[in-house]
């Protein structure tokens, strides 16, 4: 697996115990490294820093764009994934789009549900192509 990979998978599960536990996810990360002398990836530390900052505009192009589903209907690994996947789409330039859904498409196949990575690949699709006319996250500060 690739660093980059690993990195949205670690990313993914910090972001998922922080929701579960109510916790900030660099406390959940901060702990982690203290119980187990973690060695972190600084893509993780950018897609979690990148994904909180962002989140609520995120989440709101994804609850925008999710025909017919809402945001809390959503199994929580998908929308881990697909947050990070359009964080990535929308704030980081160095990661091509195609990347950006393609990864985030096989963090689901492998952690969730046998429906997750159609929905999720067509999500951040939809996102993909509407990118053009949506308002650049930064550009919202």
């Amino acid at each position: 697996m690739a660093k980059r990979s690993k990195a949205r998978r670690r990313a993914l599960e910090i972001l998922f115990e922080a929701e579960q536990r109510d916790m900030d996810p660099f406390e959940v990360l901060r702990v982690r490294r203290e119980r187990a002398d973690l060695i972190v990836n600084e893509y993780v530390l950018e897609l979690i820093d990148g994904v909180k900052s962002e989140q609520e505009h995120i989440d709101e192009i994804l609850a925008t764009y999710a025909r017919g589903w809402t945001l809390e209907r959503m199994p929580r690994v998908d929308l881990m994934a697909l947050r990070i996947g359009a964080w990535e789409l929308l704030c980081n330039t160095d990661i091509p789009d195609n990347v950006a859904v393609s990864e985030a498409v096989a963090l689901v196949k492998e952690l969730s549900t046998d429906d997750s990575p159609s929905f999720v690949n067509g999500l951040l699709g939809r996102i993909q192509v509407l990118k053009p006319t949506l308002v650049e996250v930064d550009d919202v500060e």
